[in-house]
């Protein structure tokens, strides 16, 4: 959990916006609003959806706020939350058919964290095009969860609270999602 000035920041937005004023509302958008819009962008992939839902994250903290704990999140944490749901079920409603993990052929081939990190992280513009493209296909919590600890650096336990699932849970489905990609990736 941080501490120090952003500490101080989220509780006089907190206050402002338990209060009713719009500097608040005004506060929590300039402080937050960039980081909300930028893993939603990053996961529905079309600006003027994630625009929306970024504003519908922001609706919904105002009128929760009075359930904001900041013992358990930082502000901008917990907005993530907010925006994971939203977000999650926007792309479950746009694309309905998934295929499961377990249903793939991903456990066939054993393979090392190591190997599966050298595997992914190297390569040609081609194959990283191509890795990009499998991401773009996955169901919408990998794709989130890829997003959330890869692409934002935020920690397993930050994660874990934005998608309601223990740090260990989390770091088993990163193997198996990564697994997966490798998989996909030796067929090209």
């Amino acid at each position: 959990m941080k501490s120090g000035p952003i500490v101080k920041i989220d509780e006089q937005i907190v206050d402002a916006v338990l209060s009713g004023r719009r500097k608040g509302q005004d506060l929590m958008v300039g402080q937050y609003g960039q980081e909300v819009f930028g893993m939603v962008v990053r996961l529905v992939g079309d600006v003027m959806d994630a625009e929306e839902l970024t504003q519908d994250t922001f609706l919904r903290a105002f009128r929760s706020i009075g359930s904001y704990d900041p013992r358990r999140a930082s502000l901008g944490t917990w907005l993530c939350r907010i925006a994971y749901r939203l977000t999650l079920d926007f792309m479950k409603r746009r694309r309905p058919l998934t295929i499961s993990i377990e249903d793939t052929e991903v456990w066939q081939t054993d393979i090392s964290d190591e190997q599966l990190e050298a595997e992914l992280s190297t390569g040609n513009e081609e194959r990283i095009g191509r890795l990009e493209e499998l991401i773009d296909e996955l169901p919408p919590d990998e794709r989130m969860l890829l997003t959330l600890h890869y692409f934002e650096n935020r920690p397993l336990d930050e994660c874990s609270f934005i998608m309601d699932a223990t740090p260990h849970a989390l770091a088993n489905r990163l193997y198996r999602i990564r697994k997966k990609l490798y998989n996909q990736l030796q067929k090209i």
